[in-house]
């Protein structure tokens, strides 16, 4: 879920889709010759992110989507096993089977870019701050320092934020409207 990638000085976290999945990156290198902390720093903090998250994930696929799925496929059949309607009304029985889903995938997608948006804001401060102290007249490990312990400080935020942002994926997934068997509300 989580990728390093180079960026500019002024931006750490990107946002990268790979393989129809989200990433989301925390880097400390970009083209310019300052580099505020070590690649290991990085790697670190993201390896945190990147655990927290995939485990929310990995959650709500088990306990919610999974079973979304499952319905969605039974439906489905149940359209197909409707011998009096017509090509259009099975597709659109179809449809309606796939809709739950689909908003499902939607909420879960735009909640990890609010996430991600968050995160990046968070870190792009940092590399304002580093930029700012490297241009006073500051040696590198000072910079180093102040950048680990900001982007250290965005990231514990950003894990204390998963709780409550998976109860609210869960109260949301909860909520969406299931179509019964044949594609009826």
């Amino acid at each position: 879920m989580f990728q390093e990638a180079g960026g500019s000085c002024h931006s750490l976290p990107k946002k990268r889709k790979k393989g129809g999945n989200d990433r989301i990156i925390i880097s400390n290198r970009g083209p310019c010759e300052q580099r505020w902390g070590s690649a290991e720093m990085a790697e670190a903090h993201q390896t945190r992110v990147q655990k927290v998250v995939e485990d929310m994930v990995q959650g709500l696929e088990r306990d919610h989507i999974r079973k979304m799925q499952g319905r969605m496929f039974r439906c489905s059949a149940e359209c197909c096993d409707r011998p009096s309607d017509s090509m259009s009304q099975v597709h659109q029985c179809i449809e309606r089977c796939h809709t739950p889903l689909a908003q499902a995938q939607g909420l879960v997608t735009s909640e990890l870019e609010k996430f991600q948006d968050r995160l990046t804001r968070c870190t792009m401060h940092c590399n304002d701050k580093a930029k700012d102290l490297f241009d006073s007249g500051s040696k590198e490990p000072a910079v180093r320092s102040l950048m680990d312990r900001c982007v250290g400080s965005c990231v514990d935020d950003h894990i204390n934020l998963v709780p409550s942002m998976t109860r609210r994926l869960k109260e949301n997934l909860d909520s969406i409207q299931q179509f019964g068997l044949r594609g009826e509300s």
